[in-house]
């Protein structure tokens, strides 16, 4: 898969058109708002207020920055059924030694949330598991150069 596209969900894709929208016109509005009074405040060396004005205007500037490229080059992604790990797919694995499964989602990184079981395509397991079918092992190699091994229990 190509590295320069962001794979999303539906669901997150428009969410985060849905965020980028509010900031263009509401977030911008609010900030401009926020600074008009800081400015009336006087003296904008010393203005506390002003200050902090500025930052969230750079902090909205910021997202909607980072947010436009990502939407023009999202990939929206469709699960297909299949029995290998792909975008979308839900998988059940077991981690060589752990007595429990678990089971996490493969999705692209702005959904990524380890927390909710999902995983992005670009992090080392989620590397290691793609392309994978039911049954087969997977490994991966630590930051210290341990040897991680994984059974793909399901694929879904």
């Amino acid at each position: 898969m190509n590295d320069d596209k962001e794979y999303l969900s539906q669901e997150k894709y428009d969410e985060l058109k849905k965020e980028l929208e509010y900031l263009r016109s509401t977030g911008r509005k609010k900030v401009l708002v926020d600074l008009e009074y800081a400015k009336s405040l006087g003296d904008l060396s010393e203005n506390a207020e002003y200050h902090e004005a500025r930052s969230k205007q750079a902090e909205l500037e910021d997202r909607i920055a980072v947010l436009e490229p990502l939407l023009k080059s999202a990939v929206i992604v469709a699960h297909m059924d299949s029995d290998v790990v792909s975008m979308g797919s839900k998988v059940v694995l077991q981690k060589e030694g752990d007595k429990e499964p678990r089971s996490i989602e493969i999705v692209g990184t702005e959904e990524a949330d380890v927390e909710k079981g999902k995983l992005s395509n670009k992090s080392p397991l989620g590397q290691a598991i793609m392309g994978k079918k039911k049954g087969e092992p997977a490994s991966l190699k630590t930051p210290s150069g341990e040897t991680i091994s994984y059974h793909i229990i399901d694929v879904r």
